[in-house]
């Protein structure tokens, strides 16, 4: 009947791209086998129907975290209780945002969100920018990175705003300005410090790699000296814990390092650096550990090396959407 929602998560699309998000979902749960490739080939080469699952695939980054609970272990009964809901809106959301971005960037690039057409600055995919501030401190913006600058305060710190991102900041006394981060729920506050700031996910991960700062969240708060970490989200402030700085900040050199790092979360992070998206369709495959270090500028070329690393399967699509299976 015309007009009419069907119980299908994806109920309002039509038939072509109803398939497209079902085989996005599918491909997301990491389940496929080579049969499944094999009949996803035959499909997709219908007339209209690689385009379909482009589509699809600009959805399904949209939804954001909806996505991430659509893949849990109960994904068939939520994926009907959330899909539904969590699509509609996100269509709407995507629709805007083409209507805003449509020849400027990648269709399979993410969407920017409503705060973040907001940003002052932000970096496409794979770009990377360094910003200094008038008379105060320096920031260098990573990969898909939005920020907004805001009034001083009274007392003369640089206020700034992390949509999401990453970021490298560093404040020094004799800039004569300190700085205040936002990002999510929180703040970071520094006067000497260089600090690594990571607000992904709906977590802000914050590094210290040399001087002190203080990162706030709610009624808490975590000092930090070089070499600590905290992340919060809404679950609360985390426990403050030691890392390799160089490995956090290995981006500003223009390189990514995985070590025994799970394929699927090194694939993730390698998507924020491209356009499109690699889907690793096969969940034994993903939980395989990678090491591997190269550079940002080459890489796709990192597709070849799992390939070559783990045997995997390759199904390359327009787009730049890669199955690895």
């Amino acid at each position: 009947m015309a007009g009419e929602i069907s119980d299908h998560p994806a109920g309002f699309l039509a038939g072509i791209d109803r398939e497209a998000h079902d085989w996005v979902v599918f491909f997301a749960g990491g389940d496929a086998g080579p049969a499944d490739l094999d009949a996803f080939r035959q499909w997709s080469a219908q007339a209209g129907y690689t385009e379909a699952f482009a589509r699809a695939c600009r959805l399904w980054e949209a939804v954001g975290p909806a996505s991430r609970q659509m893949t849990g272990a109960d994904a068939p009964e939520q994926i009907v209780h959330i899909g539904r809901r969590a699509f509609i809106g996100s269509a709407l959301a995507v629709s805007v945002a083409a209507t805003a971005y449509v020849g400027a960037r990648s269709p399979l690039g993410l969407w920017p969100s409503w705060s973040e057409l907001a940003a002052d600055y932000r970096t496409a995919p794979g770009e990377q920018r360094r910003i200094a501030l008038s008379g105060g401190p320096s920031i260098e913006l990573n990969t898909r990175t939005s920020i907004a600058l805001r009034a001083s305060t009274h007392g003369g710190a640089e206020r700034v705003e992390l949509f999401g991102g990453e970021a490298a900041i560093v404040a020094s006394p004799e800039l004569h300005r300190a700085i205040e981060v936002a990002a999510g729920e929180g703040r970071v506050t520094a006067v000497d410090a260089t600090f690594n700031m990571r607000y992904e996910r709906d977590v802000v991960c914050t590094t210290c790699v040399a001087g002190a700062l203080e990162v706030a969240f709610g009624n808490r708060s975590a000092d930090l000296r070089a070499g600590a970490q905290v992340a919060y989200s809404g679950s609360g402030l985390g426990k403050v814990t030691m890392v390799d700085v160089g490995l956090v900040t290995a981006w500003k050199a223009g390189i990514l390092v995985f070590r025994s790092t799970p394929l699927a979360d090194a694939v993730a992070e390698i998507n924020r650096y491209r356009s499109g998206r690699i889907f690793v369709t096969n969940a034994a495959l993903g939980r395989r550990l990678f090491n591997a270090r190269f550079p940002i500028a080459n890489v796709d070329g990192v597709v070849a090396q799992i390939q070559q690393v783990f045997g995997a399967s390759v199904t390359t699509l327009p787009g730049g959407i890669v199955l690895l299976g």
